[in-house]
């Protein structure tokens, strides 16, 4: 028991002297990391005092080079501020000198100015006196004298422009006669179609006399009806078995006919039995139409067109033109026009869309006041048609100015079209009006002595007076009947105006 309790005791005093042993050491470290510590701050506030001297004297030296070189600047531009302003000031002198040379000049100008002012007062008033004398001298007044010499000069240059127009005709006519006959040649040979007569009737062949009577009905009751539901009128006179129906609208004239077979082929003719197959008729019409627009579309294999559109076109089926059938004309001339259009190398499908369409005002003119061809234009611009096409329709008769080739293209097939022998025939009335008309219009002319038309008003041949009208003024005379010719008179085709100079000399052997 006493042995461990030593032992106990003995590891006790170890442990004690131990721990005294490390604090004494742990003190010894701390205070050497003390001393190293005052040491590296010592060393630390010695070096920043260095740094701290050594970077005031930079910033002294930059402060200084910076002041050197501020107060040069400074120099320089006192030095160029000085050279400014000798510049300025030999300027200045410079341009008092000018101001008084200016003086001067003014001066002198002034003084001329009143002598110019002098003398010219003196030519007005020596000019008044040689033109008074002038007058006296000469027997006509100076606006007598003008007419006389702006008469002269008018005649000089209008035979000038003559012999320039002449010669420039004779160097075109060669070069341009040949290609446009071979393409409207080409054209025309391609190109056959049927004719057609104008007419604002209908003839319907009855299968006997009896018939008349049968369509007169009691009291007239069934002439009434008939024309009261087709808005013809019916005329029945001496013509055997015929009856003729009158309308000025052949769409109308065209149902009523339908409708007056039906009736005699069927027998029953009473007002309710007119009103139902009138009716009919006027569906089957409407069918032709819609059939007459498809088949010109197809026909010019121009498919993609507005339905509303074909069936304008399909109406022109009803209508006629100087006897010549408005569809079949459209068609014809888009042909015409394709070929042109690839004859000249330009867009075929576009010329002949423009041709096909360039007459359908003509559809509903008689409901719309105006022109057809504007009419046709405002039409296609609805039923959202290209511009080019609108403007080759309104100026297909020149109501505008042609700004496009497919414009003149249109213009040259509808004019062979509707030109050509055959295509279009007058009344007789109207005819012989037109041909009296030529001759006065080419009559009204000064140095003229005879007229004449002649085939069948295609051409004028106008008799000149050989001593009143020279080569050149009968070039005039023919151009200027042409221009009025064009504007007073509506006509098919073109009329040739020909002028005929002749001089006869006589004598007599005795």
């Amino acid at each position: 028991m006493e042995i461990v309790l030593g032992l106990v005791l003995g590891l006790l005093a170890g442990i004690g002297v131990g721990y005294l042993i490390r604090r004494t050491m742990a003190e010894r470290q701390v205070a050497s990391a003390e001393n190293r510590a005052r040491t590296i701050l010592e060393d630390a506030r010695r070096a920043g005092e260095a740094a701290k001297r050594e970077a005031l004297v930079e910033a002294k030296d930059e402060i200084y080079k910076l002041r050197a070189d501020a107060e040069d600047e400074l120099k320089q531009r006192r030095a160029e501020s000085d050279r400014k302003e000798q510049r300025l000031e030999q300027r200045e002198v410079a341009l008092d000198q000018r101001v008084t040379s200016l003086d001067r000049k003014e001066q002198v100008a002034e003084t001329r100015v009143a002598e110019i002012a002098e003398a010219s007062t003196e030519l007005e008033r020596l000019a008044a006196a040689a033109h008074i004398e002038l007058e006296r001298v000469a027997g006509m007044t100076a606006l007598d004298a003008k007419q006389a010499l702006v008469e002269q000069i008018e005649d000089v240059a209008k035979r000038d422009a003559m012999l320039i127009v002449r010669d420039l005709e004779s160097q075109a006519r060669e070069e341009a006669d040949r290609r446009a006959r071979k393409i409207v040649s080409i054209a025309m040979q391609r190109v056959a179609s049927e004719l057609t007569t104008e007419s604002t009737v209908t003839t319907v062949t009855l299968p006997s006399e009896d018939m008349k009577g049968r369509i007169i009905g009691r009291e007239g009751r069934n002439i009434r009806a008939f024309e009261s539901a087709t808005g013809t009128n019916l005329i029945i006179d001496d013509a055997p078995e015929a009856v003729v129906l009158s309308c000025f609208d052949p769409i109308r004239r065209e149902s009523a006919r339908l409708t007056l077979e039906k009736l005699v082929s069927d027998g029953r003719i009473q007002p309710a039995r007119i009103e139902d197959l009138h009716e009919k008729s006027k569906a089957e019409v409407e069918r032709a139409i819609q059939e007459g627009g498809e088949w010109a579309v197809l026909e010019t294999g121009i498919t993609d067109m507005h339905p509303e559109l074909v069936r304008v076109l399909g109406r022109l089926k009803f209508r006629t033109s100087y006897g010549q059938n408005v569809l079949r004309h459209v068609v014809e001339a888009s042909h015409i026009a394709g070929m042109i259009a690839a004859e000249l190398g330009t867009d075929v499908a576009l010329a002949k869309r423009c041709t096909l369409l360039h007459d359908i005002g003509k559809a509903v003119t008689h409901e719309i006041e105006g022109s057809h061809a504007i009419i046709g234009a405002e039409i296609a611009r609805r039923l959202k048609e290209s511009p080019e096409v609108c403007h080759a329709i309104e100026a297909h008769h020149n109501e505008v100015e042609p700004r496009t080739v497919e414009a003149v293209i249109t213009q040259t097939a509808d004019a062979i079209s509707g030109a050509r022998p055959g295509a279009r025939r007058e009344t007789l009335e109207t005819y012989v009006k037109r041909l009296e008309r030529l001759e006065e219009i080419a009559m009204e002319f000064e140095g003229v002595d005879k007229v004449y038309a002649m085939q069948a008003g295609r051409e004028v041949r106008v008799m000149v007076k050989p001593d009143h009208v020279d080569d050149l003024q009968a070039e005039v005379i023919a151009r200027d009947i042409a221009k009025k010719v064009e504007e007073e008179l509506q006509y098919p085709g073109q009329i040739r105006i020909m002028t005929i100079r002749e001089t006869r000399s006589s004598s007599y052997a005795r």
